[in-house]
C-alpha cells in the first residue's frame, strides 16, 4: 500500500485561481516545498529559501485529503498543486488518484523543468516557462518535450508567462512563436510583493496590468494570446492562505 510522504507548507480554500486558464475557478490549495527554480520575484519563496522551513509537513496523500475534507468541507470539486514546483515529486500521483477517486478535478502549474508521467492525469496543466526578469534559464529542448508529450496526449494544458518588463515581452513573444498552436496566458507580475497596505499595491498592479495590456496591442508577435492580471492579489494583496 503507498505511503509515501510529501513536503506541505499549506492547504487552504476554498478560495478562486487568480491565474492562467483557470483563473476564476472555485478551488482549494496545496501548496508543496521545494524548487528548483530561484526567482527573484518569487511570491512564494519561503517554499524554498528556508524561511518557511518550520511549516513544512511530512503528509501521506490520506492525510491531505483528510485535511483538504477538514477544511473545506463539501463546498468544493477542484484542487490546485501549487509550490514551489510539485513536479518535484515523483510519486504525487498518489495524491492525484486519490483526489480523482472522490470525484474532484486537480490542476497544476509548474515551470517546466521536468518530466512526470502524472502530468497525463492533471486535468488542467500550466506550463509557466520564466523569462529574464526571474534571472532563470529556459531549457527549450525539455519544454519542447513537455509540449510535445502533453499534445499527443491531448491533454488540456496552456502555457503562461508572467511579464515585468519588455525584455519579458520579448521572451514571450519568443515562446508564442514556438508554439502557436498552445492556448497562451500573459500576467502582469507582482512588482512588490513587500508592500502590506493592500491598497496602495492595487494600484500599482492596475498600473502594471495596462502597461502590459498597451505592450500586447502593439506586438506584432502575441496575435493569440489572453492577458490577465494576478486577480488574487487584486483581491487581497500579498496575503497568503487566500
Amino acid at each position: 500500500m503507498a505511503s509515501n510522504r510529501f513536503p506541505i507548507m499549506e492547504i487552504f480554500g476554498p478560495t478562486i485561481q487568480g491565474e492562467g486558464m483557470v483563473i476564476g475557478q472555485k478551488t482549494m490549495f496545496v501548496r508543496t516545498a521545494g524548487c528548483d527554480y530561484s526567482c527573484s520575484w518569487c511570491d512564494s519563496a519561503f517554499t524554498w529559501d528556508g524561511t518557511g522551513k518550520q511549516d513544512i509537513r511530512m503528509l501521506m496523500a490520506s492525510e491531505i485529503f483528510q485535511e483538504l475534507s477538514r477544511i473545506g468541507g463539501e463546498s468544493f470539486s477542484h484542487v490546485t498543486l501549487s509550490g514551489g514546483n510539485p513536479a518535484l515529486l515523483p510519486q504525487l500521483n498518489e495524491l492525484i488518484d486519490l483526489l480523482h477517486e472522490n470525484g474532484i478535478a486537480v490542476a497544476l502549474e509548474t515551470q517546466g523543468s521536468l518530466w512526470r508521467d502524472w502530468f497525463l492525469q492533471i486535468d488542467e496543466l500550466t506550463l509557466s516557462p520564466k523569462p529574464p526578469s526571474s534571472g532563470m534559464q529556459t531549457d527549450w529542448d525539455i519544454l519542447d518535450e513537455l509540449v510535445s508529450r502533453l499534445s499527443d496526449h491531448n491533454r488540456c494544458f496552456c502555457l503562461k508567462v508572467v511579464v515585468f518588463d519588455d525584455a519579458d515581452i520579448r521572451f514571450a513573444e519568443e515562446v508564442h512563436r514556438r508554439y502557436p498552436e498552445v492556448s497562451m496566458f500573459l500576467q502582469a507580475g507582482n512588482n512588490d510583493i513587500m508592500e502590506t497596505d493592500s491598497t496602495v499595491l492595487l494600484k500599482r498592479l492596475m498600473k502594471c496590468y495596462e502597461w502590459l495590456v498597451q505592450s500586447v496591442m502593439a506586438s506584432t508577435v502575441l496575435r493569440s494570446v489572453r492577458v490577465l492580471p494576478q486577480l488574487h492579489t487584486w483581491l487581497w494583496g500579498n496575503k497568503r492562505g487566500v
